[in-house]
């Protein structure tokens, strides 16, 4: 991605963001028959910052559980669970976000609990899939060397295995954090808020206006988070591997 397009895309959405009339004359234009444009009930600053607080927090707890299977899996004791691990991470994918809301909310009720369990689940796989490649592509002559040294199990993982696995397991977050950007707009479905809540009262109400709105900050938002992470992940590669794609 072009490096102007991560600042172009920040200060289109700040834009959005603060002063939502600017879009007035453009959703006038696409929707003439919609009656209202902006959205009116909250401010889209306040929903974003709702539903990046979510994404965020789904992202975390995806990565801490995506890395610690990972990283039990490629240990001995842990390598005959390794094909229940993957089956049960990619079943866990497999599943809509908006199925586990309807079967989570009877048991969670409604708000923020149940749309993290939504979201950690779909947005689990990609973190543990780069985890497990990460630390198994590894050059075995590197970890031979290390243990050679003296060192244990424990420093060899946390000393040279995860460093180098680092920018494979970073594209993984990227990766899940922006799918969690993108699926949290069910929040709204469970009470949670967010830019989703445009979007559901746009489809209520028969606004696309408001659909438009809630659509494209959630886009926005998405691909500025995707830009900064790659920023962060080319900083966690090795400075030839740097150089070469510069």
């Amino acid at each position: 991605m072009k490096r102007w397009v991560g600042p172009a895309l920040g200060i289109i959405c700040m834009a959005v963001l603060f002063h939502p009339g600017v879009l007035d004359p453009v959703l006038r234009f696409l929707f003439p028959g919609a009656g209202e444009w902006v959205f009116p009930r909250e401010s889209l600053l306040f929903l974003a910052a709702e539903h990046l607080l979510i994404s965020l927090i789904a992202g975390a707890v995806a990565t801490v559980i995506g890395m610690t299977l990972g990283i039990a899996a490629t240990r001995p004791a842990g390598r005959p669970f390794l094909p229940l691990i993957r089956d049960a991470s990619s079943l866990a994918q497999t599943v809509p976000p908006a199925a586990v809301l309807a079967l989570a909310i009877p048991f969670l009720g409604f708000g923020f609990k149940p749309v993290l369990l939504a979201l950690v689940l779909y947005s689990v796989l990609p973190v543990l899939n780069n985890t497990l490649t990460g630390l198994e592509t590894l050059p075995e002559p590197v970890l031979e060397a290390a243990r050679g040294m003296g060192m244990s199990r424990f420093q060899v993982l946390m000393r040279i295995e995860l460093p180098l696995a680092l920018p494979v397991i970073g594209t993984g977050i990227r990766t899940s954090v922006v799918i969690n950007v993108g699926t949290a707009t069910i929040g709204a479905l469970a009470g949670a808020g967010g830019l989703g809540s445009p979007i559901v009262a746009g489809l209520i109400r028969d606004n696309p206006a408001w659909v438009f709105q809630g659509a494209m900050a959630s886009a926005l938002l998405a691909l500025i988070l995707n830009s900064l992470l790659q920023a962060v992940e080319r900083q966690l590669q090795p400075v030839t591997m740097r150089e070469t794609a510069a």
